[in-house]
């Protein structure tokens, strides 16, 4: 009888002690839920979007850099682990950095190559930025386009339009790009896209009323940054990202 009684507690004991077990087992899968959600909630995904200005000069990189580097970098479809070495952000905001950059893409649309034909756009959608940084219209300064010249400004309203009816409803900065220093490509003209193109990207500004990034006149007095006259390299990149950061950390 006695040994009945202590069998019978026995595996009361055993039935409680796994049933703690079980219990402690969901709360731990619960408590890391629901901090794995609470952290991908606080984390803000950049976009930065363009040419090759944007996908080989590295500025999206130094710019991740800035802001703390303590989330996924990603370029096009593929993402990087973060680095904390790197984090100079003193608040525990996390900055997801995304390289949509695509080389020789246009604003304009009837070219061979325009942005929203390219699959980096389609990238960008399915990365539902919080906030977009758009760098075009470098190639829409080639002599063979100024036909089309009447079709820029709807055209990137067109592609403002695309990003601003994505459901992470993103704020979104157009960038004046850098100045075209020389011509050595012989594809670029310079005075077509100091005259019209960034006239044109400020008139986009406006009907769209949208904050502009002012990276032109930031590296205007800098035409050694820029080898080939049209590309910037290290340097520029850092100058170009310094210009972003300081836009969207004084927001």
């Amino acid at each position: 009888m006695v040994a009945f009684d202590m069998n019978k507690k026995n595996a009361r004991l055993l039935t409680m002690g796994l049933a703690i077990l079980l219990i402690s087992g969901l709360a731990v899968v619960f408590i890391l839920t629901y901090k794995h959600q609470q952290s991908e909630s606080d984390v803000i995904r950049i976009a930065c979007i363009g040419d090759s200005l944007t996908q080989s000069s590295g500025y999206p990189y130094e710019l991740w850099k800035l802001l703390g580097s303590n989330a996924p970098y990603t370029v096009g479809n593929h993402s990087y682990t973060p680095n904390d070495q790197n984090n100079t952000l003193t608040d525990s905001t996390q900055y997801a950095v995304g390289n949509f950059g695509a080389g020789s893409t246009t604003v304009l649309l009837n070219t061979e190559t325009p942005y929203m034909n390219n699959s980096m756009f389609k990238n960008v959608l399915q990365f539902q930025p919080n906030i977009i940084i758009i760098m075009l219209g470098t190639n829409d300064a080639q002599p063979n386009l100024k036909q089309y010249n009447t079709s820029f400004v709807d055209d990137y309203i067109k592609m403002v339009s695309a990003f601003q009816d994505l459901a992470s409803k993103p704020k979104i900065w157009v960038v004046l790009p850098p100045p075209i220093f020389s011509n050595q490509s012989g594809k670029l003209d310079p005075e077509y896209f100091a005259s019209t193109i960034i006239p044109g990207i400020k008139q986009v500004a406006k009907e769209t009323n949208l904050p502009i990034i002012d990276v032109y006149s930031a590296l205007a007095n800098y035409p050694n940054y820029f080898p080939d006259g049209e590309h910037p390299n290290s340097a520029a990149a850092k100058l170009i990202a310094n210009e972003a950061y300081i836009t969207i950390t004084s927001q």
